[in-house]
């Protein structure tokens, strides 16, 4: 349509053009001057329409590219006014133009809905140019579990977290490798794989992480609910068969009492039934008692305490075993009138077995000396911290620390600590453990 119009204005004005010419050839043929002149005169008129027609064209086709060059599809042409040839030219250039608008808008959708995915994904995800280290894009996840701002370029990660570079984006990672990556001074374990690709001539690296403790702390809790059931089935266990067997005792004694003549009472069955009866309560009463403490973490009563009132109750709780024990306690508090928002019972269950555990460490240990200190680092999260000078945690024993019923001590139950990583989850927060043998022991709370 754009096609036909043009050339038939243009035939039109070289029409215009060559009848000029040939009627000025024809009046000097014929010696007509009026007839020559009035040709030159339609010929020169043939061609500044020509001329007119070709450079209003030219410069819309110019400005068109111009815009194109330049990206700028928002441009809008004036149908409405235009002769018609150059209408039909202006009602091409806006039909690419609006293609073109609506293309980049599906682009533009698309991208912001993969990279809604992205945000949304559990895992960290980061693509980056392996040449220049421009980074093309990155989720809110690996940002967190490596504790990064946005970055343009991964030479902001090599230069300030240069461990955390090396073992997750400098090194091949073929297939999902478990690597260990220390971050603001604690060791989390990472599932890192990548892989690279080309788009174009340019090569760039997907790096793919994932925080394995995250995952870890969330089996561990299906693991409790786990463990409480299977408990509550072997209580049910116990108690089955001494109420069974008491209520058999009590079908004798009963009938001994209406018919003593030919249901006799044997004391010597009775004697037996009840010494049954007091085994296996007696065992049933040591099981409640090392696990009874399970169930009381089922919810959270929480309330707003300051810092200083929790520390007063716990110096009032401890102070006369440590005092007996020669063990200097601090309590630091920044700033002073630092508020948290917590189940102080189960909390104050924390910080006692936490203290204890810190008090069994410092056994043997010349000038031994404690620090429990809370602060609110970045004014973000609640830190509780309790230090101790004491023997320090082997490394081979670190990972174990918190799984349940794994002690080191002869007499331990091994559900202290995990039990106090469980209280600490319920309120949202982590527990975190650093260690050096001989040199002592930090274990922080972040609420």
């Amino acid at each position: 349509m754009i096609y036909s119009a043009y050339k038939k204005a243009f035939l039109w004005r070289v029409g215009m053009l060559m009848a000029g010419f040939t009627g000025a050839v024809l009046g000097v043929v014929i010696s007509n001057s009026y007839l020559c002149i009035a040709g030159l005169l339609f010929a020169g008129m043939g061609c500044y329409y020509l001329y007119v027609f070709c450079n209003r064209r030219f410069e819309a086709v110019d400005g068109f590219f111009e815009a194109v060059r330049y990206r700028d599809f928002s441009r809008w042409y004036p149908e409405s006014g235009a002769p018609g040839g150059i209408k039909e030219l202006y009602r091409g250039f806006n039909e690419v133009n609006r293609t073109i608008v609506e293309i980049k808008g599906d682009k533009e959708l698309q991208h912001q809905y993969l990279r809604k995915i992205l945000e949304m994904a559990g895992v960290g995800i980061m693509a980056y140019n392996l040449e220049t280290g421009k980074v093309l894009w990155d989720n809110e996840s690996i940002r967190r579990f490596i504790d990064i701002p946005s970055v343009r370029n991964v030479s902001f990660i090599a230069d300030r977290k240069p461990g955390v570079f090396a073992a997750v984006f400098e090194n091949e990672h073929a297939g999902e490798t478990d690597v260990t990556v220390e971050v603001n001074g604690q060791k989390s374990k990472m599932l890192v794989s990548n892989t690279v690709f080309r788009v174009g001539a340019d090569s760039f690296r997907l790096v793919v992480l994932q925080n394995i403790d995250d995952t870890l702390n969330r089996n561990e809790s299906d693991a409790w609910k786990k463990l409480l059931s299977v408990m509550t089935h072997e209580i049910m266990n116990s108690i089955a068969p001494i109420s069974s067997l008491a209520e058999t005792l009590k079908s004798n004694i009963q009938e001994a009492m209406e018919h003593p003549e030919t249901h006799p009472l044997e004391m010597e069955d009775l004697h037996l039934g009840i010494d049954s009866i007091k085994t296996r309560s007696e065992g049933l009463m040591k099981f409640a008692k090392t696990y009874r403490s399970l169930n009381k973490i089922t919810q959270l009563n929480k309330n707003r305490i300051s810092a200083e009132e929790l520390f007063r109750n716990i110096h009032k709780l401890m102070y006369p075993s440590l005092s007996a024990k020669n063990i200097v306690v601090d309590y630091r508090i920044t700033p002073h009138d630092l508020e948290v928002q917590i189940d102080t019972y189960l909390i104050e269950q924390v910080l006692i077995n936490l203290i204890l555990n810190a008090v069994d460490a410092c056994s043997g240990i010349e000038n031994p000396h404690i620090v429990i200190a809370a602060d609110r680092p970045g004014n973000e999260h609640t830190r509780i911290r309790v230090s101790d000078n004491g023997r320090g945690i082997p490394e081979s024993v670190m990972e174990h620390v918190f799984v349940p019923f794994f002690s080191t001590k002869k007499k331990g139950s091994g559900i202290g600590l995990s039990l106090c990583k469980q209280i600490v989850l319920l309120h949202q927060g982590r527990i975190q453990l650093q260690s050096t043998e001989g040199q002592g022991t930090v274990v922080s709370l972040v609420l």
